[in-house]
Protein backbone atom coordinates (compact mmCIF):
# COMPACT_ATOMS: atom_id res chain seq x y z
CA UNK A 1 0.00 0.00 0.00
CA UNK A 2 2.56 2.23 -0.90
CA UNK A 3 1.62 6.02 -1.63
CA UNK A 4 -1.67 5.85 0.89
CA UNK A 5 -1.65 8.28 3.79
CA UNK A 6 -1.71 6.33 7.45
CA UNK A 7 -1.72 3.06 5.34
CA UNK A 8 -2.62 0.28 8.03
CA UNK A 9 -1.23 -2.99 8.36
CA UNK A 10 -2.68 -5.89 10.66
CA UNK A 11 0.10 -6.72 13.21
CA UNK A 12 -2.10 -8.98 15.79
CA UNK A 13 0.73 -8.74 18.37
CA UNK A 14 0.31 -4.88 18.46
CA UNK A 15 -3.51 -5.06 18.99
CA UNK A 16 -2.74 -7.38 21.68
CA UNK A 17 -0.15 -6.16 23.50
CA UNK A 18 -1.54 -3.07 23.45
CA UNK A 19 -4.79 -4.66 24.71
CA UNK A 20 -2.88 -5.86 27.70
CA UNK A 21 -1.26 -2.39 27.98
CA UNK A 22 -4.57 -0.46 28.07
CA UNK A 23 -6.16 -3.04 30.68
CA UNK A 24 -3.14 -3.04 33.00
CA UNK A 25 -3.79 1.10 33.27
CA UNK A 26 -7.33 0.55 33.74
CA UNK A 27 -6.64 -1.51 36.67
CA UNK A 28 -3.73 0.53 37.71
CA UNK A 29 -5.68 3.62 37.01
CA UNK A 30 -8.53 2.05 39.01
CA UNK A 31 -6.19 0.42 41.96
CA UNK A 32 -4.41 3.76 42.12
CA UNK A 33 -7.69 6.03 42.61
CA UNK A 34 -9.47 3.65 45.08
CA UNK A 35 -6.02 4.01 47.11
CA UNK A 36 -5.74 7.61 47.21
CA UNK A 37 -9.73 7.66 47.77
CA UNK A 38 -9.65 5.19 50.14
CA UNK A 39 -6.49 6.96 52.03
CA UNK A 40 -8.78 10.15 52.98
CA UNK A 41 -11.92 8.75 53.64
CA UNK A 42 -10.12 5.58 56.07
CA UNK A 43 -11.68 3.17 54.35
CA UNK A 44 -10.52 -0.31 54.00
CA UNK A 45 -9.03 -1.68 51.09
CA UNK A 46 -9.52 -5.14 49.02
CA UNK A 47 -10.08 -6.29 45.79
CA UNK A 48 -14.17 -6.33 46.67
CA UNK A 49 -13.46 -2.38 45.43
CA UNK A 50 -12.71 -3.29 42.02
CA UNK A 51 -14.40 -6.36 41.27
CA UNK A 52 -17.39 -6.43 43.30
CA UNK A 53 -20.84 -4.74 42.12
CA UNK A 54 -22.66 -5.02 45.20
CA UNK A 55 -20.83 -2.39 46.88
CA UNK A 56 -21.34 0.37 44.13
CA UNK A 57 -24.29 2.05 45.93
CA UNK A 58 -25.73 5.56 46.28
CA UNK A 59 -27.25 4.95 49.54
CA UNK A 60 -23.74 5.34 51.14
CA UNK A 61 -20.84 7.72 51.05
CA UNK A 62 -18.90 3.97 50.45
CA UNK A 63 -20.10 3.66 47.36
CA UNK A 64 -20.42 7.25 46.13
CA UNK A 65 -16.61 7.24 46.57
CA UNK A 66 -16.02 3.89 44.63
CA UNK A 67 -18.22 5.50 41.79
CA UNK A 68 -16.45 8.66 41.80
CA UNK A 69 -12.85 6.52 41.30
CA UNK A 70 -14.37 4.60 38.44
CA UNK A 71 -15.07 7.85 36.72
CA UNK A 72 -11.52 9.50 37.37
CA UNK A 73 -10.63 6.10 35.91
CA UNK A 74 -12.01 6.71 33.14
CA UNK A 75 -9.99 9.95 32.43
CA UNK A 76 -6.71 7.92 33.67
CA UNK A 77 -7.96 5.81 30.73
CA UNK A 78 -8.79 8.82 28.05
CA UNK A 79 -4.68 9.44 28.53
CA UNK A 80 -3.69 6.01 28.22
CA UNK A 81 -5.54 5.78 25.27
CA UNK A 82 -3.77 8.75 24.01
CA UNK A 83 -0.35 6.98 24.81
CA UNK A 84 -1.36 3.90 23.97
CA UNK A 85 -3.06 3.65 21.21
CA UNK A 86 -2.90 7.06 19.75
CA UNK A 87 -5.63 6.73 16.57
CA UNK A 88 -9.14 8.07 17.33
CA UNK A 89 -11.11 5.53 15.56
CA UNK A 90 -9.46 2.76 17.88
CA UNK A 91 -10.45 4.19 21.02
CA UNK A 92 -14.47 3.19 21.30
CA UNK A 93 -12.80 -0.38 20.23
CA UNK A 94 -10.11 -0.46 23.18
CA UNK A 95 -12.60 1.08 25.57
CA UNK A 96 -15.50 -1.61 25.03
CA UNK A 97 -12.72 -4.41 25.03
CA UNK A 98 -10.67 -3.13 28.48
CA UNK A 99 -14.59 -2.74 29.56
CA UNK A 100 -15.63 -6.34 28.41
CA UNK A 101 -12.72 -8.02 30.52
CA UNK A 102 -13.50 -5.98 33.30
CA UNK A 103 -17.53 -7.34 32.55
CA UNK A 104 -15.87 -11.38 32.77
CA UNK A 105 -13.14 -10.69 35.96
CA UNK A 106 -16.40 -9.13 37.78
CA UNK A 107 -18.31 -12.27 37.10
CA UNK A 108 -15.60 -14.91 37.66
CA UNK A 109 -14.54 -12.90 40.99
CA UNK A 110 -18.35 -13.24 42.21
CA UNK A 111 -19.08 -16.59 40.37
CA UNK A 112 -22.61 -14.63 38.76
CA UNK A 113 -23.41 -12.40 36.16
CA UNK A 114 -23.59 -8.48 37.38
CA UNK A 115 -27.44 -7.57 38.03
CA UNK A 116 -27.34 -4.67 39.33
CA UNK A 117 -28.60 -1.67 37.91
CA UNK A 118 -25.95 0.38 38.76
CA UNK A 119 -23.16 -1.37 38.07
CA UNK A 120 -24.54 -1.42 34.48
CA UNK A 121 -24.99 2.33 34.75
CA UNK A 122 -21.97 3.54 36.12
CA UNK A 123 -19.81 1.35 33.20
CA UNK A 124 -21.68 2.90 30.58
CA UNK A 125 -21.14 6.26 31.54
CA UNK A 126 -17.80 5.77 32.01
CA UNK A 127 -17.27 3.71 28.67
CA UNK A 128 -18.29 6.54 27.21
CA UNK A 129 -16.55 9.28 29.17
CA UNK A 130 -13.43 6.83 28.05
CA UNK A 131 -14.01 6.57 24.63
CA UNK A 132 -15.50 10.32 23.89
CA UNK A 133 -12.86 11.74 26.08
CA UNK A 134 -10.02 9.62 24.12
CA UNK A 135 -10.65 9.98 20.89
CA UNK A 136 -11.30 13.77 21.34
CA UNK A 137 -7.32 13.86 22.96
CA UNK A 138 -6.53 11.48 19.53
CA UNK A 139 -8.12 13.74 17.15
CA UNK A 140 -6.42 16.61 18.72
CA UNK A 141 -2.89 14.84 18.09
CA UNK A 142 -4.01 13.97 14.51
CA UNK A 143 -4.95 17.37 14.01
CA UNK A 144 -1.74 18.64 14.81
CA UNK A 145 0.48 20.57 12.22
CA UNK A 146 3.01 18.59 10.58
CA UNK A 147 6.24 20.23 10.35
CA UNK A 148 7.88 20.09 6.79
CA UNK A 149 11.05 21.90 7.08
CA UNK A 150 14.04 20.67 5.22
CA UNK A 151 16.41 23.01 5.85
CA UNK A 152 16.97 26.48 7.35
CA UNK A 153 14.58 28.97 6.76
CA UNK A 154 16.39 31.94 4.52
CA UNK A 155 15.38 35.29 5.28
CA UNK A 156 14.70 37.21 1.92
Amino acid sequence: MAGHFRSYVWDPTLIILQIITVQSVFYGGLGLWMFIIDFFAEESRSLDQIFSYELLEFRSSRGRLMMAAYVLNALTGALGLLFIVGRAKQCVDFTATAHFFHLIGCWVYNLSFPTYLVWWLLNIVCIALMAVIGEFLCMRREMQAIPVSIGQKVDL
